[in-house]
């Protein structure tokens, strides 16, 4: 399977932040970068993919920002990986054992997909399987028991000061 994009970092982290908002709370895009370091620009095609994915929503105006769409218990980790990478296979088959200079009996050969692309999409099925079984909520209990008392702390001071 090819390689997930960066951005998919960013989208869950971000995504995991906005979850534990109170509710009808906000952060702007810029809030959401500096909490992770990351450019603002960078982040905000990200969350606007996320917004036209229906997973978050932005606020307009000085006092906007984004917040979940929905409710956390209603998106997961596949909804997130495909607004930011897309929902179409990881793996595509090109068909290159045709392509070859040795000559093979198409009849025989190629009645079938390839048993290649067979196992690799069966795989991706599972992966895809697994993340839409876990929600923004598993995220967020994930983080309550993984993360340090004084991260947390910090995390929460930061996110509290810039809400709006």
């Amino acid at each position: 399977m090819r390689r997930l994009g960066d951005g998919v970092e960013a989208a869950l982290h971000c995504a995991v932040i906005l979850a534990a908002l109170p509710e009808g709370k906000v952060l702007s895009g810029k809030n959401l970068a500096a909490l992770h370091g990351i450019s603002e620009s960078y982040l905000l095609k990200h969350l606007r993919a996320l917004t036209a994915a229906s997973v978050t929503e932005a606020v307009p105006g000085p006092r906007g920002g984004y917040r979940l769409a929905r409710p956390a218990t209603e998106i997961t980790m596949l909804d997130v990986v495909e607004a930011i990478d897309g929902a179409g296979p990881a793996f595509v088959c090109r068909e290159i054992r045709r392509a070859g200079e040795v000559t093979t009996n198409a009849s025989c050969a190629y009645k079938s997909d390839c048993f290649i692309k067979r196992r690799m999409l069966a795989a991706e099925k599972l992966w895809r399987n697994a993340l839409s079984a876990q929600t923004l909520v598993d995220l967020l209990a994930d983080g309550e028991l993984e993360i340090g008392e004084f991260n947390k702390k910090a995390v929460g001071n930061f996110v509290i000061e810039k809400q709006r």
